[in-house]
């Protein structure tokens, strides 16, 4: 199987995942998106789709497809951290962190997987958050880092800091954190 269909079972089943959350069923959810409810079952067996087709389907779970430069900033000497936090960077973090995605390649992307592990055990520790899913979404980017002493470990060295990015978070999505 290749990566884009991984990808694509990923994304489908975070959006089953959050449309079952909101008391949908597979026939409920394709109609509020204007398509056929072959068309979705059709779509989780298929290794692409039509992006407007992802776009409605997100649309009805209150989320929105982001695409993201696939480029990892500098890391620090270790390789667990970015060097540096450049206001461009926490912008795409906080971006990001408001579509509540648990899909574990989009947050590989974006940095340093330990770091990017701590950032979904910061997020997890926030009600408005899925405590559960950001949890294990934290053990697939870096097993261990939902353990307390390692969470510590990150706190200590990250250039994040959750007394900022949090209330921001919160500025910038009212309900996303």
């Amino acid at each position: 199987m290749n990566k884009s269909t991984n990808r694509l079972e990923g994304v489908l089943r975070s959006l089953s995942q959050e449309a079952r959350k909101r008391g949908l069923n597979d026939s409920e959810w394709a109609a509020s998106a204007s398509l056929r409810k072959e068309t979705l079952s059709r779509l989780r067996r298929r290794a692409s789709c039509d992006f407007m087709t992802l776009v409605a389907l997100a649309q009805v779970v209150g989320w929105q497809l982001l695409a993201v430069p696939n480029e990892q900033p500098d890391t620090s000497a270790d390789g667990h951290f970015p060097a540096n936090i450049t206001r461009e960077y926490e912008q795409r973090l906080l971006d990001f962190c408001t579509t509540r995605s648990l899909e574990p390649s989009s947050w590989a992307i974006l940095g340093p997987r330990f770091f990017m592990a701590g950032l979904a055990v910061m997020l997890a520790s926030d009600p408005h958050f899925d405590r559960r899913g950001l949890l294990e979404l934290a053990e697939l980017l870096h097993p261990g880092s939902s353990e307390p002493a390692v969470f510590e470990r990150w706190l200590a060295r990250s250039p994040v800091r959750p007394s900022r990015f949090l209330p921001m978070l919160r500025q910038q999505a009212p309900h996303a954190a």
